[in-house]
């Protein structure tokens, strides 16, 4: 497959998964909104602090199963729902791999449906299960997550449809754990790797659910503090859920499969260097720029967001200040979330064994600034612990494509900075809809609310004309990279 193609595919991948991410979060918008009438925070923190310890227990159970007496008032409820899932990764993983679209958007699909019904019925009709509601609705997610990929391998493998694509596998028996003919029992290579990554996962597992950890076991914040955080965390990580991440993960596949891994960028093919490099610096600028508005826009927008989809449980007290702070790191996230999906891709075993050594830094003192801030600023410390946290990475990142890039011609970092008009129409918005919040939102009744919102419309107009003004080559890139795949698909 040459590199076009694996770009067209990782294009049409992250237009697929941007879609069936929006349809996630609305669904789960209206759910969250429709429970929050029925449930208090204090359940809410709960089930954030059981669901933390339900991911430390199964981390144990592979090294120690006794342990999991320990854990089983808290893990018990989900214990079986996350072995199931785990019956399902090796073939998301395989369709993942070989871009199998249609599969994931149906799987995916089918199994958020069934859980958002299933939790409504279980809220009306038998709130008093408490924990078990939401344990419930996850086992149905997972039970359809695994019938639709089991289903739909059982089916290709084998067929003329897998055979004219040349798939690896023929049977389902190929897909469980086997000795190669001809080859080694271990792979020692691929397994230093492994363990690599293993150690990676699990220290970047500690710096995106630290704060969960510093909060379920040192009782730094009550649990309706911790309800109305993890409301507001979810809120406010909507749009990176849905844009940013699957922008992430089909160009990593994308980045993965074009260069190989750990060689010198003199050593690749020149030409997909140049392809690498122009799809790095347009993913760059096109997630700062959505990270921007997102920034400008969320700070004065934040009272308001909570107020309509929680009341006065979310507007009230510290949620509008913690909504804010998150719209500013929604920034640091875009930026993140593409520099480490290219450094991953490109980077040998060596390397990862050192970054493994900055991840365990960074883990440790993520742990110890969100401890210390949070005494200090309560919750709004939590943010501010992973926006200085997620700054190192992205200066980590950045540091390894300066110098990946140093040699050649090309310099993906140089054209990410936004155009003036562009800049200047950003600042407009900042001062325009603060001055607005402040004049008629929230305390003006639904009118004034109306007329934020339209002061809000109208500055977003004038960026989007300033982007599409000014960032000519990001407007083409998405024309031409992602939207006609999307398009194909449906014509």
């Amino acid at each position: 497959m040459s590199s076009e193609e694996v770009l067209r595919s990782a294009s049409t991948l992250a237009s697929y998964n941007v879609l069936l991410q929006v349809m996630f979060r609305i669904l789960t918008f209206l759910l969250n909104a429709f429970t929050l009438r029925f449930v208090s925070k204090e359940l809410i923190g709960v089930v954030n602090a059981y669901a933390t310890v339900l991911h430390i227990s199964i981390f144990i159970q592979r090294s120690f199963p006794e342990s999991l007496f320990e854990w089983g008032i808290w893990a018990k409820p989900q214990l079986e729902t996350r072995v199931q899932e785990l019956l399902a990764e090796p073939l998301w993983v395989l369709a993942q791999a070989h871009m199998f679209v249609r599969l994931k958007v149906v799987a995916e699909s089918l199994a958020m449906i069934a859980k958002c019904s299933m939790t409504v019925v279980l809220v009306v009709f038998a709130r008093e299960w408490g924990l078990y509601i939401f344990s419930a609705a996850h086992l149905v997610y997972t039970g359809f997550l695994v019938l639709c990929y089991a289903v739909y391998f059982i089916r290709f493998l084998g067929s003329k449809e897998a055979a004219k694509k040349g798939f690896p596998l023929q049977r389902v028996g190929d897909l469980l754990p086997r000795r190669a003919a001809g080859e080694p029992l271990v792979d020692w290579t691929l397994a230093q790797l492994t363990w690599s990554f293993f150690k990676q996962s699990f220290l970047k597992q500690i710096l995106t659910e630290g704060e969960r950890y510093v909060m379920t076991f040192l009782n730094v914040l009550s649990f309706g503090d911790q309800g109305v955080y993890d409301i507001v965390n979810n809120l406010g990580s909507m749009v990176a859920r849905f844009i940013f991440l699957p922008i992430e993960e089909s160009f990593y596949i994308f980045f993965a499969k074009v260069l190989e891994r750990g060689r010198d960028v003199k050593s690749q093919k020149q030409e997909d260097v140049a392809i690498v490099a122009e799809v790095l610096e347009c993913l760059l600028k096109l997630v700062l720029v959505v990270g921007l508005i997102i920034s400008v826009f969320g700070y004065a927008y934040s009272h308001l967001a909570l107020d309509v989809y929680g009341g006065s449980l979310l507007s009230s007290g510290a949620g509008p200040a913690l909504l804010r702070c998150y719209s500013c790191y929604v920034l640091l996230l875009a930026a993140n979330g593409v520099t480490e999906c290219f450094v991953f891709a490109a980077m040998s075993q060596k390397e990862v064994d050192k970054y493994n050594l900055v991840m365990l830094a960074l883990s440790l003192s993520f742990l110890v600034l969100s401890y210390m801030l949070t005494w200090w600023a309560g919750s709004v410390g939590f943010i501010l612990a992973n926006c200085l946290n997620m700054g190192l990475r992205i200066l980590h990142s950045l540091l390894y494509i300066h110098h990946y890039f140093r040699s050649t011609q090309w310099k993906p970092l140089h054209g990410l900075l936004p155009s003036p008009l562009l800049i200047l129409a950003l600042a407009v918005s900042a001062v325009v809809t603060a001055l607005s919040e402040g004049a008629f939102c929230c305390d003006s009744g639904w009118l004034g609310r109306l007329v934020h919102i339209g002061v809000g419309a109208s500055c977003l107009l004038g960026v989007f004309v300033a982007v599409l003004v000014t960032e000519t080559r990001l407007i083409q890139f998405v024309r031409t990279r992602l939207v006609p795949q999307y398009r194909k698909k449906h014509t």
